[in-house]
């Protein structure tokens, strides 16, 4: 089983959802967990206790699973959570986000902004069902 479905697996049995998997050089394994999202419940935190709680259930299953790393860090999103799939930017409609891009904006600027600019902040709206700006 690869990696990412082996840490989402366990992670989800714990009543998380996977944000984040990073697995950098020098064999540090960074995974960043939140609680599912939806749009009838409170707001819920991710408390140093939680990470805790999925650091040593995952510690147990890399072992079991024989995956080679060194350090393995798990924590909540913070402000700066990535947003990536469709239910992600429903959650945080309305809110203000900060948005840089892989490459500049080029030729689709069509003159609003400038062509080189990477970098943009501005309050998340959903135009319709597929688009959000």
């Amino acid at each position: 089983m690869a990696l990412q479905q082996t840490i989402d697996d366990t992670i989800r049995g714990l009543g998380f959802e996977l944000v984040e998997l990073e697995r950098s050089a020098g064999g540090l394994l960074r995974v960043t967990i939140d609680f599912p999202w939806s749009p009838d419940e409170a707001v819920r935190l991710i408390t140093v206790e939680d990470c805790e709680r999925a650091t040593r259930q995952l510690q147990y299953v890399l072992e079991v699973e024989s995956v080679d790393y060194h350090r393995l860090e798990v924590s909540s999103p913070g402000i700066d959570r990535p947003l990536r799939h469709a239910q992600d930017f429903e959650r945080f409609e309305g809110e203000l986000v900060d948005v840089t891009l892989k490459a500049p904006i080029g030729e689709a600027a069509a003159g609003q902004v400038h062509a080189s600019r990477k970098k943009f902040r501005g309050t998340l709206h959903k135009v319709d069902d597929s688009h959000w700006q």
